[in-house]
C-alpha cells in the first residue's frame, strides 16, 4: 500500500508487477505489445515516404512540400487515406520535425546573388560614408 501511494497508481498494479517479477524475473516487468488498431503504413511504406520527402527537400524544383502534398501522395503511392491532422503526427513519429524554409528558386544562382549583394541600393547600410574626412 505504501508503495502504491508513493507511486500514485492502484495497490493492484503494484501487487501485479511483483507477481510478474516473482514468476518471470525483469522480465516480467517489461511492457507488453498493446493491443490496437494496426498502422496503416508498413515499415517499408513509411521509408518510401521518407526517402520521398527528404528527396524533395533537397531538389531543385523550388517551392516546398505540404502536409497536403504528403497526404497526396501517400493515398496516390498506397492507397491509404490519412486526415491531414494525422499527417503530422505521423511525421513527428517518424521522427521529422515541421519546419519551414525559404524556397529556392529553380534557376536561382549563387554567383548572381553574390553580384546582386554588391550593388549599393542608396536605402542599404553601406561600408563608405559620406563624409570621408575628420572635422577640424
Amino acid at each position: 500500500t505504501q508503495i502504491a501511494n508513493q507511486l500514485k497508481v492502484a495497490r493492484s498494479s503494484v501487487n501485479s508487477w511483483v507477481s510478474n517479477y516473482l514468476e518471470q524475473g525483469l522480465v516480467g516487468l517489461e511492457d507488453k505489445q498493446r493491443p490496437g488498431k494496426r498502422p496503416s503504413l508498413s515499415n517499408d511504406q513509411k521509408w518510401r515516404l521518407a526517402r520521398y520527402i527528404e528527396f524533395k527537400a533537397q531538389s531543385n524544383e523550388g517551392g516546398r512540400l505540404t502536409g497536403a502534398d504528403i497526404q497526396q501522395y501517400i493515398s496516390s503511392e498506397f492507397g491509404v487515406e490519412y486526415h491531414l491532422n494525422h499527417i503530422y503526427k505521423l511525421l513527428k513519429g517518424m521522427g521529422f520535425s515541421w519546419i519551414t524554409s525559404r524556397s529556392r528558386h529553380p534557376k536561382q544562382t549563387q554567383g548572381v546573388q553574390n553580384a546582386f549583394k554588391k550593388v549599393y541600393s542608396g536605402n542599404a547600410p553601406s561600408h563608405t560614408y559620406p563624409y570621408t574626412t575628420t572635422p577640424d
